[in-house]
């Protein structure tokens, strides 16, 4: 392994994670960034940014959308946040501010900045799933979630795409059927299959 091969210590790259201020003129509530992340981690969860809860408690899904994507999953908090075998990692760090019909979009400047040298200590990944547009876009590139979420079967069982778990997704899922039918059931085994 060539020096520039080298993983940085996960202790330092959390450091400079915590120390960040690269956009904290343009974040309404300062930086604070969210995550979880083990080596070890099994399971990545890339979702958005944080909200106003998750930034107040520093704990990411620490809400109703956690509750939700917990339920979707078939996991106990204990298995989501233990970060052994769950990693947790929004596209923006911090909470990104409102927008006109929710939260703003997480700010450009983080992944860039952040996301490859993360991305780098997951190394025993088995899952991951893309919760919502922006996770979808990055990995996947452009294209509708939904059609994307109606097509999961063509991303596992490597990859899952899933809308965010926000109180939108309930009329989302009033909507397709499908998903609680279909896809719900797939999650819990693949959650579970990446978990053993």
């Amino acid at each position: 392994m060539s020096a520039s091969d080298q993983i940085e210590p996960l202790e330092d790259l959390l450091a400079k994670i915590r120390g960040c201020r690269a956009c904290s003129d343009s974040l309404p509530l300062g930086p604070r960034p969210v995550l979880q992340i083990s080596p070890s981690a099994r399971i990545l969860i890339a979702s958005q940014a944080p909200g106003t809860k998750v930034h107040e408690s520093g704990i990411p899904f620490a809400d109703a959308s956690g509750d939700r994507l917990r339920d979707w999953m078939g996991v106990s908090a204990d298995e989501f946040y233990d970060a052994r075998r769950v990693a947790i990692v929004p596209m923006g760090l911090c909470y990104p501010g409102r927008g006109a019909s929710g939260d703003a979009p997480p700010r450009p400047e983080c992944a860039p900045l952040w996301r490859g040298r993360i991305m780098a200590q997951l190394r025993d990944l088995r899952l991951t799933l893309l919760v919502g547009s922006y996770a979808q876009v990055d990995r996947l590139g452009r294209g509708a979630m939904t059609e994307r979420v109606r097509r999961y079967r063509d991303h596992l069982p490597a990859v899952l795409p899933l809308p965010h778990p926000s109180w939108r997704s309930q009329v989302w899922m009033k909507r397709h059927p499908w998903f609680e039918e279909m896809v719900l059931p797939a999650l819990r085994g693949a959650v579970r299959e990446a978990l053993a």
